[in-house]
């Protein structure tokens, strides 16, 4: 009788079943990264002065000002709107990868794309 040589596991244990699961799951995040990477995700800031558009692979699509923002007098302001909408977009896809890698694998692996 062979010994099994994975202690704790049980005897049941299946290394090929194991790895069919692995593969599956490897196969859904795939699919899944791919979805999220078509998502797009609109963020403002100042009110809605400033509106940025994200999508999944962290790439901005798009840049709306409101005109009445635009001082050539304070420039600063205007820079540290767009700082702040783009951080917080950037967040927030981060947050939705990560929720959603969390449903499919069990448990978040933050940082993993």
């Amino acid at each position: 009788m062979a010994k099994n040589r994975f202690p704790g596991l049980g005897g049941g244990f299946n290394i090929n079943q194991l790895q069919k699961q692995a593969k599956k799951m490897q196969e859904e995040i795939e699919k899944l990264q791919e979805e999220l990477n078509q998502r797009e995700i609109e963020v403002s800031s100042g009110g809605g002065a400033v509106k940025v558009v994200i999508n999944g692979k962290k790439e901005i699509k798009s840049i709306q000002i409101l005109p009445e923002v635009v001082d050539p007098e304070d420039v600063e302001t205007l820079q540290d709107l767009i700082v702040a909408c783009v951080n917080e977009a950037i967040r927030k896809v981060d947050k939705m990868v990560e929720e959603e890698m969390q449903k499919v694998t069990g448990f978040g692996i933050p940082g993993l794309f």
